[in-house]
């Protein structure tokens, strides 16, 4: 399954976090595969990750909950999406 992950950086803990993730690389645990990742300018970023397992992912955000704000959705491609919409049509 796919997810979509979206931080907020407080300017708070703005010298922590890049400390972390410069040391750690802000690499997800095992058993997350990142997609990819994007740092927006104002302190929101983005990344899609791949995982079967959702306790990797509770531990990814778990990693990170003591300096960033982190929501964690699960998400579909559009051919999903689509087949889905076009069953929902059919009723």
């Amino acid at each position: 399954m796919k997810y979509i992950t979206i931080w907020n950086l407080p300017t708070g803990n703005y010298n922590a976090t890049v400390a972390r993730f410069l040391e750690t690389g802000g690499m997800p645990p095992n058993g997350v595969k990142m997609l990819g990742r994007w740092h927006g300018m104002s302190g929101q970023g983005v990344m899609i990750t791949e995982s079967d397992d959702p306790k990797a992912m509770f531990a990814f955000r778990a990693q990170w909950s003591d300096l960033i704000e982190m929501t964690i959705t699960p998400c579909l491609e559009d051919a999903d999406a689509g087949a889905v919409l076009a069953g929902m049509a059919k009723h």
